[in-house]
């Protein structure tokens, strides 16, 4: 998250780079919001001035947007915005580096994420840490449990885990009706884990941290504040250190849909579940499936064990 200061350096840079966007290249008002949109999403993600940004900042971004299952084409447009942007600080002398350069325009992704382990989801499920003394302490420590297991569960994206409503958490019939990308609703199944996980923190956590403040949202910071995409990165980084590998709200995501290809579930269900709106979005676990479909076909088909002819092999008795 950028500091105060940093974010006063950004917001004067900008103004100047908006204006003259709007005076000297006379774009319309619903461009340069674009440009504001992708650049402040880029600020958000350092700790440092948009001046003093590196190439490695850039690509890191670029990779969190494709991790994220943002599409080829949004990421090369964030991407155009940070060239024009740098360009125009270079040439302003504002800087003497582009961080931009050499850095090739990202083709969609189709390249399958990595994954967890089932054990080492476990592990992250657990929210293995000690557990803490004060009744705060101990109601973050259900919520980050509860947030945990729903993300795994419903293979959630981070995003529509800090838009879930509690009106949209039906625990009693074992479903959440979640937001997803394009205004387009869901259905996910959240299974006995995740229900006994989020029912205890509802029940006993939530008040603590709500301290008789109103929020829509299942899942709230202090005082009911929201949480950000954020601060729900940080708490799943948290939460993975027993496992001794980094993860990411988005690896509980695909974690969730690698264990269920591998345990036979069909690429439609999957589709259906993670909320994509076209199946060649999930035919990145194609390839599971498919070693799925071979142990099956091996361990079960009365052919598939019999050795092959070798030629030459047979006795001729002619």
């Amino acid at each position: 998250m950028p500091s105060s200061s940093n974010s006063a350096a950004n917001e004067r840079v900008l103004a100047a780079f908006f204006d003259y966007l709007k005076v000297e290249k006379g774009l319309a008002r619903l461009s340069v919001n674009a440009y504001r949109t992708d650049l402040l999403q880029f600020a958000e993600t350092l700790t440092k001035p948009l001046l003093k940004a590196r190439r490695q900042d850039v690509r890191e971004f670029l990779d969190r947007l494709l991790s994220n299952e943002v599409d080829g084409r949004s990421v090369a447009r964030k991407l155009s915005a940070l060239r024009h942007f740098y360009k125009y600080l270079l040439l302003d002398r504002m800087i003497d580096e582009d961080p931009t350069l050499n850095i090739e325009t990202p083709k969609q992704w189709k390249v399958l994420p990595k994954a967890l382990s089932r054990e080492e989801a476990t592990q992250v499920m657990k929210a293995d840490r000690p557990l803490p003394d004060s009744r705060l302490a101990q109601a973050m420590w259900a919520r980050d449990r509860a947030m945990m297991e729903i993300l795994y569960a419903g293979g959630l994206r981070v995003s529509e885990l800090v838009n879930l409503k509690l009106e949209d958490v039906k625990l009693d019939l074992g479903y959440a009706l979640v937001h997803g990308k394009g205004d387009k609703d869901r259905i996910v199944p959240l299974g006995a884990p995740a229900i006994a996980a989020v029912t205890e923190y509802l029940a006993q956590a939530r008040g603590a941290l709500a301290n008789n403040k109103r929020s829509p949202n299942v899942f709230i910071g202090r005082n009911a504040r929201p949480l950000t995409r954020q601060r729900i990165w940080q708490l799943v980084q948290a939460a993975a250190r027993a496992t001794g590998r980094p993860a990411s709200p988005h690896m509980l995501r695909h974690s969730a849909a690698t264990h269920m290809v591998e345990a036979g579930a069909d690429l439609r269900t999957v589709q259906t579940i993670l909320g994509h709106a076209d199946i060649s979005t999930t035919q990145i676990y194609t390839h599971l499936a498919m070693d799925r479909l071979k142990a099956v076909h091996a361990q079960h088909h009365p052919r598939a064990k019999l050795r092959p002819r070798v030629a030459g092999g047979e006795k001729n008795e002619n």
